[in-house]
């Protein structure tokens, strides 16, 4: 039997068996490094999909596993070729081509997953996590507290976000209220000096690309997304870290590995190979931070996936708890630094359920007032995939356990 279906078989078998070895990738023990395979292995995998997997993602660190799992040739190792995923500037347009099947898998906001199934009805399904932390609050000098954004505006990549949901808690939690800019009835309710005395902060969507030279620029006081920009504005000297959001819920995902439903029913061997790939190129990455930077900006390879100076993203995979931000209550958490975990846990899921139904956003909430916070993960979340995975790789070190209590301390 070839290792491929060996691999299926426990998938459809072994639920059992893999439910108890699950959990992220930073694992307690010694974890072997990952060999990126060669041309030879990877050409002489059983080839389970009748096309190149086409892959789509935003020009963030978060999409690293998905990356590597092309650049390394993890996807082609097991049976699952993928062509140059494609670069997307903003989440709407990714969330559109998905939507229409031009893209097979997306590195996509978790809160868009819940939008796109419950709001909109794209038959989307999370497959695992593409990370754990890696975002943060990035302001303009001379911003020390939340406090000092009264009256400012805040840039987040989409409405659907957790960063937006979780700015949202921070604003709410020193005393400020929100703004959304746009909306007329807000902007006129906030015009003039008004903004500052009441102390709202508003809030725009922008292209995370674009972020650090609107910052430099004035035009905004800060923005809270996925990195490298917050390393971007630190470098460029336009803004500094005010908090990383690993510091607020503690080793989060703020985006997962999306498939259409449909991938999963017809080819579930496909959807195997997928997130066997993803969860080793996380180990890989998790274990050779140093040499990943190469790998996403085409220094090591021949393509350059991400388009950010190399110094920016080796700082992202590389920061010390030295450099945690202006505010920092969790030290202990290590927020400051990109991690690799691939368990989506359901506990994770229902708060972040809980957290977007307090959240405000421009655009139509219905759809949150008819979902129950404890039945959304079985509904939006198939784990068999990576808890085989998960449990292929166990005797490798010490998985977390499948549960935990969440951390959130706005």
């Amino acid at each position: 039997m070839s290792e491929v279906s060996r691999r299926s078989l426990l998938t459809l078998a072994g639920r059992g068996a893999a439910a108890a070895v699950v959990g992220g990738l930073a694992v307690n023990g010694a974890v072997q490094a990952v060999r990126p395979p060669t041309s030879a292995q990877a050409g002489g995998a059983q080839r389970l999909l009748d096309r190149e997997l086409r892959i789509g993602y935003l020009p963030i660190t978060d999409a690293t596993a998905v990356l590597l799992g092309h650049e390394l040739g993890l996807f082609a190792q097991y049976g699952v070729p993928s062509a140059r995923p494609v670069l997307f500037r903003s989440w709407e347009a990714l969330a559109q081509a998905f939507t229409v099947g031009e893209v097979d898998l997306v590195h996509l906001l978790l809160p868009f997953a819940v939008q796109l199934r419950f709001g909109r009805s794209v038959p989307a399904r999370v497959l695992g996590w593409g990370h754990a932390n890696g975002s943060a609050l990035t302001v303009r000098r001379g911003i020390t507290r939340m406090e000092h954004l009264a009256g400012g505006t805040v840039a987040i990549p989409y409405w659907w976000s957790v960063h937006n949901v979780l700015l949202q808690r921070m604003l709410a939690a020193a005393g400020l209220q929100v703004g959304l800019r746009g909306n007329a009835a807000t902007t006129a309710a906030t015009a003039g000096s008004a903004g500052s005395r009441s102390g709202v902060v508003s809030l725009v969507v922008m292209p995370p690309a674009e972020m650090a030279s609107a910052l430099a620029a004035g035009q905004i006081d800060g923005f809270v997304v996925a990195d490298p920009f917050s390393a971007v504005a630190e470098a460029n000297g336009s803004g500094t870290v005010l908090r990383f959001l690993g510091d607020v819920w503690r080793s989060h995902g703020c985006c997962a590995v999306v498939v259409r439903q449909e991938l999963i029913e017809r080819a579930p061997r496909v959807v195997q190979g997928i997130t066997d790939a993803v969860v080793d190129a996380q180990r890989w990455a998790q274990t050779h931070r140093e040499d990943v930077t190469g790998h996403l900006t085409g220094a090591t390879g021949a393509t350059a996936y991400l388009p950010q100076r190399p110094a920016a993203i080796q700082r992202v995979l590389t920061r010390t708890p030295s450099q945690g931000g202006l505010i920092r209550r969790h030290p202990d958490w290590h927020g400051e630094r990109l991690e690799f975990a691939a368990f989506p846990y359901p506990s994770a899921t229902r708060t972040l359920v809980d957290l977007m139904k307090q959240t405000r956003v421009d655009g139509s909430t219905e759809f949150l007032n008819r979902l129950d916070p404890s039945g959304v993960h079985d509904q939006l979340v198939d784990d068999r995939f990576v808890r085989a995975s998960l449990a292929r790789t166990s005797a490798l070190g010490t998985a977390p356990a499948s549960t935990r209590t969440e951390q959130v301390d706005p």
